[in-house]
């Protein structure tokens, strides 16, 4: 008896001095132990907590698809989940949990016990190396495009039209609606008017709307696309392919703020925003004859040159994070980086379709990916040959490059020891304190953040 009570005062101890909670049910779910991490992650007393259903104390976002349910049920473990809780002062908490059976000397099952470790300190960083390198949805790392976040609210809170200019696939459009959101205008509608795609016949009918007997087909009045978005922000995509026919009546639009409906003699005003976006150099097409100048003027008011990625290939590391977390979100998959060979034949690739190519070879990536890690034979076919060769072995010597080698080692020894900071430090013979200012240089993201 002695014994036994020395060996549960002996375990009582060590689940005391660990950092992470710990806590057991029985086969019902009620809680039968809840150390002192337990306690101050929660803010729960385990005085409090022993004896009651682990439901009602974690008050979790996955109670009710219970893991630790599961884990009795089937005697599968969970490692490293990451979820929310409710502390006893109402506040969502960040946890990751991992969950495994209890079982006696018979092979019998007893309960289970759950480990989790609070992520509010890694929170707190993803959140502020968020707001450090993004904007609404555009995420960049480029002290080019930090200039044009800083100047975006200023141009979101004033009336002007805004000219977007940059290649396709730069992120255009995400700019554009950045400049709505973050406008007096973002509880009001917002359409995107492509005139690549409208007919120049039916541009003013699409846009203006018509009166019964406009014309044939007309049998009844027919509001425009200006009328139900009045008040809110209109996009001209790809503005360069308006005909010169049809741009002289943007430009009244632009300068009145009023048009009529085709077929009617009655002037309509509007109050909307007008953004425009090319893919085109429009003084070019100026100076060639194609684009009015007294629109493009009209249109330039406030102009936005967007680079592509190869321009800035610093971005494309946190481009890559970025869009791994939103295809984890979609797909429901747990995939935590690419591999560093991965990453250099992304930083060696010019990218043509700039971040809607990087955006659909992650996403090819997890189609193929059941690993944690995108290596390279989960690349579209046409990259593979970039991987990394005597042609890209240069690039090592970039400032660029050398930096993505140091991330790399820092998020390899980072995985190596479980993301735990200090063990890290040690493997990288760099101090703790170093470390963390090189994670929040590079923007180092944490796994269920």
């Amino acid at each position: 008896m002695k014994e036994s009570n020395t060996s549960s005062e002996f375990f009582k101890v060590i689940l005391s001095s660990i950092a992470d909670g710990v806590f057991t049910v029985d086969s019902e779910r009620v809680i039968t132990s809840f150390n002192r991490a337990a306690e101050k992650i929660t803010g729960i007393p385990a005085s409090q907590a022993i004896g009651r259903y682990c439901q009602n104390v974690f008050r979790s976002d996955i109670c009710e698809n219970c893991l630790l349910q599961n884990t009795l049920e089937t005697g599968i473990e969970a490692i490293d989940r990451p979820v929310n809780i409710i502390n006893s002062a109402g506040e969502k908490v960040p946890i990751s949990i991992s969950t495994a059976v209890l079982k006696n000397e018979n092979d019998e099952i007893l309960g289970a016990v759950e480990t989790f470790r609070d992520l509010s300190t890694i929170e707190h960083l993803r959140k502020e190396l968020s707001k450090n390198y993004s904007i609404e949805d555009i995420v960049s790392k480029s002290p080019k495009m930090h200039k044009l976040f800083s100047v975006l609210p200023d141009i979101a809170e004033s009336e002007s039209t805004v000219l977007i200019q940059g290649p396709s696939g730069s992120g255009k459009e995400l700019f554009a609606r950045a400049i709505h959101n973050l406008s007096p205008r973002k509880k009001e509608k917002y359409i995107v008017i492509n005139c690549g795609t409208l007919p120049p016949q039916l541009f003013e009918s699409e846009l203006f709307g018509y009166v019964k007997g406009a014309f044939t087909d007309a049998v009844k009045d027919k509001k425009g696309k200006l009328a139900v978005v009045n008040g809110g922000t209109v996009i001209f995509d790809e503005i360069a392919e308006l005909p010169l026919s049809t741009q002289v009546k943007l430009l009244r639009l632009l300068q009145e703020r009023e048009y009529e409906p085709l077929g009617s003699l009655k002037t309509v005003k509007t109050d909307i925003r007008i953004v425009a976006s090319t893919n085109k150099d429009l003084k070019k097409l100026v100076a060639e004859g194609k684009f009015r100048d007294d629109l493009y003027f009209r249109l330039a008011v406030v102009k936005l040159e967007l680079l592509p990625l190869k321009e800035k290939r610093e971005d494309i590391p946190h481009l890559v994070d970025h869009f791994i977390r939103k295809f984890n979100a979609k797909t429901g998959k747990k995939i935590i980086s690419v591999s560093p060979g991965v990453m250099r034949t992304l930083m060696c690739h010019d990218f043509p379709g700039n971040i809607r190519e990087l955006e659909n070879i992650i996403e090819h990536c997890f189609v193929l990916c059941r690993a944690s890690i995108i290596e390279h034979e989960h690349l579209p076919p046409e990259l593979n040959y970039k991987e990394w060769s005597k042609e890209t072995k240069p690039m090592e010597t970039t400032p660029v490059m050398k930096s993505l080698n140091e991330e790399a080692k820092i998020i390899s020894a980072l995985r190596e020891c479980n993301w735990i900071i200090t063990q890290a430090a040690q493997k990288l013979e760099i101090h703790r304190s170093t470390l963390w200012r090189k994670i929040k240089k590079y923007g180092v993201e944490f796994p269920g953040t």
